[in-house]
């Protein structure tokens, strides 16, 4: 599978509203349930009105558009990094699936992926 790096390092949130969110950012990530709004986003664009931050987060995505009938992508990608003792933050989108990696941990994380087979693009 073919891995793409992102330039942003992202901040992870947790949002009051939405009133401070930037969406012409190129990367926006929203979260909405009925106990939280979460929000993805690179550092430069965190809202300053967000109820908890956590900052350095790198993220990768799977190049390219996924079929809804795969299986077990995440779940490569995931036990790949959970053997290399790597925390994950992911994000799916329509098309593809994102996972983020604390800063620290990306070459760690790159390491393992490329172990495991994955063709990393940075």
């Amino acid at each position: 599978m073919k891995l793409e790096v992102l330039g942003p390092v992202f901040s992870v949130c947790k949002a009051r509203d939405l009133s401070g969110v930037d969406f012409s950012a190129e990367y926006c990530f929203v979260g909405k349930t009925d106990a939280e709004l979460s929000l993805v986003c690179p550092r430069s664009a965190a809202p300053a009105n967000a109820l908890a931050r956590e900052d350095g987060w790198r993220a990768f995505r799977v190049a390219g558009t996924l079929d809804f009938s795969l299986t077990g992508v995440l779940a490569g990608l995931s036990t790949a990094l959970a053997g290399a003792g790597v925390g994950i933050f992911a994000v799916s989108t329509y098309d593809t699936d994102y996972i983020l990696v604390k800063e620290k941990d990306l070459p760690r994380a790159l390491a393992a992926l490329r172990a495991a087979g994955h063709e990393i693009a940075e």
